[in-house]
């Protein structure tokens, strides 16, 4: 019974090897028959989980379509099936680009070949061609005889960590504990770039440039997989560029400096990939969020009593012509009024829904002060999906209360004041206070600009 066991043992682990490994040369048979059999298994395992979840069907060849793993707009609403879906998926994409690099290599083409199975629609050419082109008889002998040269192995291998360390901190920090702070936006890069730099300088030293752009690669996948399982937008994403990506070249060239000495005891590595999940679990406390103020101002050539009546309701302004509404940023649209004085519900309506508004300071024609009582989400992402929901639109960045001040200037003219007062739920506060304060400037401005033309005319 014991010489079973280990037999079995043997072969499962051989198995795991053959399938995970990057040495072993595949055959076209072998590439055929591993391909079709895993892609089958996976599509099985997809259609009944989505149809557990949704009751629709997923047919085939919606599933064979570019984007491959999430059509439904309810996968989309769902961060947590999202992630769950990636998670699953992230062995099988490592199987196929293995056994894609190796059968490349075994035909006799070049080593980057294998690469192109990441490559939307042009993989699937790509490994029908696999399928049938023969070995070349000395295909085997060449790759061993080139052992030493180990770039693409290395870097495949540097990708696949760095993309692992991710995973792991984004369902931790968002999905887990729903947190945007340093460790997600700072600590994480630099730890995929110092991951996938050690891997991929430890075979021997690198140049300073493949280094860096190993890192960065592995940064632009990671932001590229956010996208294809519906899990981030396009703007947010270029929006964290600016401190992503330099923490990704610090990893890089801390990694490729560890990897020229010698190998880190495992203490101390696992205090690397432990100390920013730990970080996360920190960030997660309750804590009071600052409230910080934003003023914009325009002079109107008009009264106050006249610029009074155009603030506690205006009519519906045009369409921006702003890039950052264009994008998906949410901009204003109307405004109008239940009641006056104190006590009255303002209602602002934006391209996401409306800001419910009761009105805390009625001071004709002088002050207008306001609660938000509730908001809708602060954008509509850019994705390759109709609509998604990052947890980061709920309760992330909150209007607190607002107010418009109207001062009287000579020439029955007058100064008029828009503030807002939010909170930000994002660390590092001083870069994203940068892009917030951005937003609810040009939010100001559409809504002041509106107020001081319909006035002036």
């Amino acid at each position: 019974m014991s010489s079973v066991s280990t037999s079995v043992s043997s072969k499962a682990r051989r198995a795991i090897s053959y399938l995970f490994g990057l040495r072993e040369p595949v055959s076209r048979k072998q590439y055929a028959i591993i391909g079709f059999s895993l892609m089958t298994l996976k599509y099985l395992v997809d259609a009944t989980a989505v149809y557990a979840w949704t009751g629709r069907f997923w047919s085939p060849l919606s599933y064979l379509a570019p984007f491959l793993t999430l059509h439904l707009d309810v996968l989309g609403q769902k961060g947590w099936i999202a992630l769950a879906m990636a998670i699953w998926t992230l062995p099988f994409l490592w199987i196929g680009l293995s056994l894609t690099f190796r059968r490349a290599i075994d035909a006799g083409l070049p080593r980057w070949w294998g690469l192109l199975f990441l490559v939307p629609i042009v993989n699937y050419l790509v490994m029908l061609d696999l399928c049938l082109r023969p070995s070349r008889p000395d295909s085997r002998v060449a790759s061993a005889a080139k052992a030493a040269d180990r770039r693409i192995e290395s870097a495949l291998l540097g990708l696949a960590g760095g993309l692992a360390f991710a995973v792991l901190v984004t369902a931790l920090s968002v999905y887990v504990f729903r947190t945007y702070g340093s460790a997600l936006f700072l600590g994480m890069p630099v730890v995929m770039g110092a991951v996938s730099s050690y891997l991929w300088n430890r075979g021997g030293p690198r140049s300073v440039v493949g280094t860096i752009g190993v890192s960065l690669l592995t940064v632009l996948l990671a932001s590229l997989g956010f996208l294809l399982f519906a899990l981030e937008g396009i703007v947010c994403l270029l929006m964290a560029a600016p401190i992503a990506l330099p923490g990704a070249i610090l990893g890089g060239l801390l990694g490729r400096a560890l990897a020229g000495g010698a190998p880190p005891r495992i203490s101390h590595a696992a205090m690397v990939f432990l100390g920013v999940p730990l970080l996360t679990t920190l960030e997660s406390v309750p804590r009071t969020s600052p409230s910080l103020q934003v003023t914009t101002a325009v002079e109107v050539d008009a009264p106050p009593g006249r610029v009074w009546e155009n603030v506690i309701r205006f009519s519906p302004l045009p369409p921006p012509t702003e890039l950052l509404f264009q994008v998906g940023v949410a901009f204003p649209q109307r405004a109008w009024i239940d009641g006056q004085g104190v006590g009255a519900i303002r209602h602002c309506e934006f391209s996401t829904g409306s800001f419910v508004e009761p009105i805390t300071g009625w001071e004709p024609p002088i002050r207008l002060g306001f609660d938000v009582a509730s908001q809708p989400p602060p954008m509509n992402e850019w994705n390759p999906y109709r609509q998604i929901m990052p947890p980061h639109l709920d309760h992330h960045f909150r209007s607190r209360r607002g107010e418009f001040r109207l001062t009287p200037l000579s020439g029955a003219r007058t100064r008029l004041e828009g503030t807002t007062w939010y909170e930000l739920d994002f660390f590092p506060l001083p870069y994203w206070k940068l892009w917030a304060d951005w937003i609810v400037h040009s939010i100001h401005r559409r809504v002041l600009e509106h107020i001081k033309f319909a006035s002036e005319s």
